[in-house]
């Protein structure tokens, strides 16, 4: 009983990791899934059903965090900024599920060079925050998780630049109204990749909070 009111505080960094492993996995599925759309190859069903595995695994994580929250006496760092943190990283995976669930539901056969570089920028803001959230339990490793932070901040600004390039291309030429059914779909898509990014830059910010009030 008393494990569950006082657990070891590597227990919280634990299940955070754990989250983030299966938000990586998430994103690379997703990188894999749009990287191979249009090739024969590729097992698109497959990547979709991995993506949507990596998150019902998150799920059961957050939802093991957040009990021992409630159930904890006491927490490494402030309850409410480990909740946070939790449902801020939450939303980039489910984020990555809409994306992935998206190509099946709209019936996106091919990808474009924006879609891709889009989800390999999403694959390195997972990345990133991944190494933060490793390195969050060590006091010391302060410096290594603000650059993190800062590459994550970077990677969104560049990804807000692609799209706004994909949109363009999507809207240079005038179509019939298949063109034009086309250009919306791809539209709504690429908003879907850049709210990826706008999540991971979420909680890049939440980290920077964590650090400032610990500090």
């Amino acid at each position: 009983m008393l494990n569950n009111v006082m657990p070891q505080r590597g227990v919280f960094f634990s299940l955070l990791t754990s989250h983030t492993d299966r938000m990586v996995a998430a994103a690379n599925a997703t990188l894999r899934l749009i990287s191979g759309l249009g090739n024969p190859g590729v097992d698109s069903a497959a990547l979709i059903d991995e993506v949507n595995l990596n998150e019902t695994s998150a799920d059961a994580l957050k939802a093991e965090l957040i009990h021992l929250l409630y159930e904890s006496f006491t927490t490494p760092i402030n309850r409410d900024q480990i909740h946070t943190l939790a449902l801020d990283l939450d939303r980039v995976v489910d984020s990555l599920q809409s994306v992935a669930n998206s190509i099946a539901t709209h019936h996106i056969a091919d990808s474009t060079a924006q879609a891709r570089e889009m989800a390999s920028l999403g694959a390195d803001a997972c990345i990133r925050l991944n190494r933060a959230v490793i390195a969050l339990e060590g006091r010391e490793r302060v410096p290594e998780i603000l650059k993190q932070c800062q590459e994550v901040d970077e990677i969104e600004a560049r990804a807000v630049e692609v799209m706004r390039l994909a949109i363009t291309h999507l809207f240079e030429k005038e179509g019939d109204e298949a063109a034009a059914w086309h250009a919306m779909k791809m539209r709504g898509f690429y908003f879907m990749q850049e709210a990826v990014l706008d999540h991971c830059k979420r909680a890049a910010k939440t980290l920077e909070e964590i650090l400032l009030e610990n500090a």
